[in-house]
């Protein structure tokens, strides 16, 4: 099962993209964002689900490089 994930970026707290990875994306994952930057993952968080979903809510911080 594909998990949808929302890239984060730590020093602004903004999402910077949503992406999909075939499993759980592990802490020290590196990938390439759509703009075409090498990323890797600074913390993957997992949240809870809303109440009656099943879906739950993760996110994945990285620092992308100026």
């Amino acid at each position: 099962m594909p998990v949808v994930t929302t890239i984060m970026n730590t020093t602004t707290g903004q999402p910077i993209q949503k992406m999909t990875f075939g499993r759980m994306p592990k802490p020290w994952a590196s990938f390439t964002l759509e703009t075409g930057k090498l990323v890797s993952a600074d913390r993957v968080e997992v949240g809870k689900p809303a109440p009656g979903k099943v879906v739950v809510p993760v996110s994945v911080w990285v620092t992308p490089k100026s």
